[in-house]
C-alpha cells in the first residue's frame, strides 16, 4: 500500500484494468485500487440527496456491529462502499428493502477496459499486422436433427418430474444513518438492535427489526424504560415485522413484564411514539396492511398495563427515497508521452532508420 484516500476525495482515472483502476490523488500519488471502492461525482451527488432525504425519516432504533461492516451506496454487495462502520459502532435504523443477491446487468461503479495482447514477430519486423484467418465453418447439422428437437416428457407442462425454476437468492438490507448524517445501505444480518439485554431475551430467535421507548419507571433508584418493539419471525419479505410487542416494567416483581401483543400482522416502517410530558398516557403508532390489502396507521394508548387502539386512519406512503444511480464512463487522463531525454536529432535519425526499413 503506497496510499490512502479517504471519503470524498478527488481522484484522477488514468487506467482501468478488468476490476481494478489505476488513479492518481491529488497529492500526486499514482497507485491502483478496487473499482468497488470508487464513486463517480453523479454518484456523489446522489449520495448526498439521499442523506438530505434521510434526514426527515424517523429512526426505528439504534443498532451496533460486532465487527467491522461496510456501508454501500445501494442495497447490492457489488454497489461501491463508501464508508465502514468500526467494530463497535452504532448507527440509527431508518428503512429497509429486499433485494436480489445478484442483480442482472450488475452494478459496477466503473466500466471495464478491454486489454489487448501484443504479438511479437519472429525475425525481421516489417511494420505489416499479421493476416487474420477466417472462423471455421460450422458442423452440419446431424441427419436425425428433427428426432433430437422433440421436448422430452419431462420437460411437458404439467409433469411433476419437470424442472423447477431456480429460486432467487434475496438480501434483507437496512438503510442506516450514522451520527454525522452519513446515509447508506448495510445487510440485515450484521445489525444487532441495542434494545437492552433484560428486554431482547424475550425474542424467542426472532430479528428485532424497531424499538421505541414509552416513557419511564422509577424503581426505587433505579430508572427503567417501558418499550415497543417489533420482531420478524422470517426474512426476506416485503414487510419489516409480523408482530409487535408492549413491554411494562413492574415495580412490584423487579421484571419486565407483556403488556400487550399482536401477532401475524404485515407492518411497515414508521414505527413512532409520542411521549406525552407530566402525564401517565402515551401514545405509539404502527403501519398495518389489513385484510383489503390496503396500509393503515394504527394508533394505541398506553397507560400502565392498558393498550387500547383509539384510531385507524389510511396510510399514505412516504415518497421514494432518491436511488445512487449506477456510474457512468468516468473520463480517463490522458498520459502524456515521454519525452525522449537524447533530443530532437536523436528522433530525427530514429525516424529515418524506419522509413528505409520499409
Amino acid at each position: 500500500m503506497i496510499g490512502t484516500a479517504h471519503h470524498g476525495d478527488r481522484l484522477e482515472v488514468i487506467e482501468t484494468r478488468r476490476r481494478f483502476v489505476k488513479v492518481r490523488t491529488e497529492e500526486g500519488v499514482v497507485g491502483w485500487t478496487d473499482s468497488n471502492l470508487l464513486l463517480t461525482q453523479q454518484q456523489m451527488d446522489d449520495l448526498r440527496r439521499l442523506s438530505e432525504s434521510a434526514t426527515k425519516l424517523p429512526s426505528q432504533g439504534t443498532a451496533t456491529v460486532y465487527e467491522p461492516v461496510n456501508m454501500h451506496a445501494e442495497p447490492n454487495r457489488q454497489s461501491p462502499s463508501f464508508f465502514r462502520i468500526p467494530e463497535g459502532g452504532s448507527v440509527e435504523v431508518i428503512g429497509h428493502r429486499v433485494a436480489p443477491r445478484i442483480q442482472a446487468g450488475g452494478s459496477a461503479s466503473l466500466p471495464v477496459k478491454p486489454t489487448t495482447t501484443k504479438q511479437k514477430a519472429k525475425g525481421k519486423q516489417t511494420g505489416r499486422s499479421a493476416p487474420v484467418l477466417p472462423p471455421p465453418s460450422p458442423p452440419s447439422p446431424p441427419s436425425n436433427w428433427r428426432e433430437l428437437s422433440r421436448p422430452r416428457a419431462s420437460d411437458l407442462p404439467g409433469n411433476a418430474s419437470a424442472p423447477q425454476t431456480v429460486p432467487v437468492m434475496l438480501d434483507d438490507w437496512n438503510l442506516v444513518r450514522t451520527r454525522d448524517g452519513k446515509t447508506g445501505w448495510v445487510l440485515a444480518r450484521l445489525l444487532t438492535m441495542a434494545i437492552p439485554d433484560d428486554v431482547a431475551q424475550y425474542a424467542e430467535g426472532h430479528r428485532i427489526t424497531a424499538y421505541v421507548s414509552l416513557g419511564d419507571v422509577r424503581d426505587h433508584e433505579i430508572v427503567k424504560h417501558n418499550w415497543l418493539w417489533t420482531t420478524s419471525t422470517t426474512g426476506q419479505q416485503p414487510y419489516e415485522f409480523d408482530s409487535f410487542r408492549v413491554f411494562v416494567w413492574s415495580a412490584k416483581h423487579h421484571h419486565y413484564e407483556t403488556a400487550f401483543i399482536e401477532r401475524n400482522v404485515k407492518g411497515y416502517y414508521p414505527v413512532e411514539a409520542q411521549v406525552l410530558p407530566g402525564q401517565d398516557a402515551n401514545n405509539f403508532s404502527v403501519v398495518l396492511e389489513d385484510k383489503d390489502g390496503k396500509l393503515y396507521r394504527r394508533t394505541y394508548a398506553f397507560s400502565g398495563y392498558h393498550v387500547r387502539m383509539i384510531s385507524r386512519t389510511p396510510y399514505q406512503p412516504l415518497p421514494a427515497l432518491p436511488e445512487v444511480r449506477p456510474a457512468q464512463n468516468p473520463d480517463t487522463v490522458p498520459v502524456p508521452a515521454p519525452v525522449d531525454p537524447r533530443g530532437w536529432r536523436q528522433t530525427l535519425r530514429n525516424w529515418w532508420k524506419r522509413w528505409f526499413r520499409r
